[in-house]
Parts: structure tokens; sequence; C-alpha cells
């Protein structure tokens, strides 16, 4: 059998020069000449068969491959000197990493609900969170820089990254306004909302769609006085009066407390939040305690709106399929961890 072996000198190189930025800085650091890096990292290019950086300016810029190499090699390394000290007997305190990317449009807290369990955990867990526009967290999520993206869509059948959409839970849209405007639309609600102000998340969200087709189904028309891509800013021009706004019932109780708002009513169109990780049966201990955590206690009251008797779904679309199921919009969802009947394979 052949077995292709991994240079450790080229990948140390490769990593103390990824780390310093330039080959220069690395040769002070690792006090050796120029050539011998240089010579270093061009065979450990030719070997793996990519290359691993380019250049921009007098710096040297890791490309996509080398990002990912550049990943492999910190743990691989952070693992050495864990080895090393536990050898020595030293506690070593290496926490379990967990890079968390959180779609723009994801409320963020529902984020926070749904991360808190991971700090909890009687292991040591550090969380690194990014935000960004979901197809560039994918990315990111497909040569492993991300253990997991929080959407609040499965994955799209058209883009192409193998993952997998885990269903964390799906609830009620609630409405909330100040005190004012809860005592003003908050008789014959929901036909109330017809010419009241509100403020909607701007149309890149399944929750704006919704919505969208719900006024349309019930010949609703607010007057809109604002549209946001961030919901937290949405939510504090809410709190000042300017207009009514939506949320996910999941979140009912800390809206009106963290906002000092009331609820207006019950909107009859559900919300859904999704996990997408590159793992169909998720073995990373945070991201199947954020999982396990989300469908057992954080989306358990589904008493609003059970699953598969909801209202307009985003897009018209029926309800989240069950584990193990295809979606309409998703690559494929997934069980968590072993015994789950096989699946169906993630697009490619």
């Amino acid at each position: 059998m052949n077995v292709e072996w991994l240079n450790y000198h080229h990948l140390f190189y490769f990593w103390n020069v990824a780390r310093e930025g330039s080959v220069t800085r690395a040769c002070e650091k690792l006090h050796v000449a120029q050539p011998t890096i240089s010579g270093q990292i061009r065979a450990f290019e030719n070997a793996l068969g990519e290359k691993l950086f380019v250049r921009s300016g007098r710096s040297l810029v890791l490309t996509d491959v080398g990002h990912m190499v550049y990943g492999y090699a910190s743990e691989i390394f952070s693992l050495g000197s864990e080895l090393m000290d536990t050898l020595k007997g030293q506690p070593t305190g290496r926490p379990v990493r967990l890079v968390v990317g959180v779609a723009d449009v994801f409320p963020k807290l529902i984020a926070y609900r749904v991360l808190e369990p991971v700090f909890k955990l009687p292991e040591s867990v550090q969380v690194i969170c990014h935000e960004g526009k979901v197809e560039r967290l994918l990315a990111e999520l497909s040569v492993h820089r991300l253990d997991l993206v929080l959407s609040d869509a499965p994955l799209n059948p058209s883009v192409r990254v193998k993952a997998y959409s885990h269903l964390l839970g799906t609830r009620n849209v609630s409405v909330f306004g100040t005190k004012q405007l809860a005592s003003t639309y908050g008789t014959e609600f929901p036909h109330s909302l017809n010419g009241a102000p509100f403020l909607l998340p701007t149309d890149n969200t399944m929750l704006r769609r919704s919505l969208d087709q719900w006024f349309d189904t019930h010949k609703i028309r607010p007057r809109v006085v604002g549209e946001f891509e961030d919901t937290a800013l949405l939510k504090v021009f809410g709190q000042s009066g300017t207009g009514l706004f939506a949320a996910s019932s999941t979140i009912e109780r800390e809206v009106q407390e963290q906002y000092s708002v009331s609820l207006v009513g019950q909107l009859g169109i559900s919300e859904s939040f999704y996990a997408i990780s590159i793992e169909r049966r998720i073995k990373h201990p945070a991201v199947a305690a954020i999982v396990e955590a989300a469908r057992s206690r954080l989306f358990k009251k589904n008493s609003d709106i059970p699953y598969g008797i909801p209202g307009p779904h985003p897009l018209g679309s029926e309800a989240p399929p069950p584990d193990g199921l295809p979606g309409p919009h998703t690559g494929a969802t997934a069980p968590v961890g072993p015994g789950h009947p096989p699946g169906p394979h993630p697009r490619k």
C-alpha cells in the first residue's frame, strides 16, 4: 500500500512564513538563511501540487488552499506543544475551539441563545464568532476555516458546497411595538396592521419573504417606514417607537425586556433556523451540544405552529422536512450522532 507522508519540516517552515507574513521575518525568527526557507516552501508546494502563497506588494498572502493548510498546521503544532507539556507533567489548559460563522441576517438574540449551551459544557470551549454574508461563510466552511454556519435558511442546492443543513427549530413570528403602538394596533389584530407603521428586514432574508407573502395573502398593506439588514438595529428603531416589527416568538421575552416593547400579536407564519456543517453526523462535541439543546429546549415549545401545519412558509414552501430527508431548499438535513438510518448524500 502506497502511503503519502507529510514532510513536517516543510510544513513547519510554511507555518512560520504564514504566521510572520514574509520569508524575511520567518528567517529572523528561526535563524536560518532565506534560500533555505524559500527552497522548503517551493518543495512543499510541489509536493502538494498547489500554490500556498501569492505575492501582494512586499508581502506574501495565503491562497485558499494555503489558508486551509495553515489551519491544519496550527492544530498540528498546537497539539505537538500540548504533547510536550503533558510529558513534562504540565497542565495543557487547551480549550476545545469552536469557530462559528453567523449569517448577517441571523437574529443576534437567537444566535446567543443557540450558542449559550456551549459555555455550560464540562470541558472548556473557546468560541470564535465571525459575521458575514452566508455565501462567504459557506466558502469559509468548505475549506475548514469554520466549524459551523448559523443561517435563517438551509443550504441552497445552487451553492456548490459539500455540507449539510441541520434544522435547529421552527417557531411562530410575533409582532412587537412600544406600549403606545401596541395599544393602538393591538385591537382587531392582525387587520389593524393595515396602514400601520412597520419596520421590515431587507428582502434578502427569509423572514421578509414570509412577511410579504403573508401580507399579500391577507390583503394587508402596512406603511413601511424602514428596512434593515441588521436585525438588532431594526429593534432599536422599534424601541424608539418608529414602527412595529416582527421577531421570532422564541425570543419573545428577551425582546420585550431588552427593548422595552410589548407583544402586539402573533402572525400565522413561522421562521426556521439552521446550523450548516460539513459533517452529516455531527461529531464535534460543541456543535452536537448546540443542535441538541436547540431541538430539546430552545425550540421545544412548538405549540405556536406545529411542524407540518404552519402558515405560509418562506417562498411558499412546505414545512421544514424531518431530519434525514432533503427539503425544498436544502442540500440535505442530517441527524446528530450515530444510530440513525442513512440519509441523502450531500450536494457537491
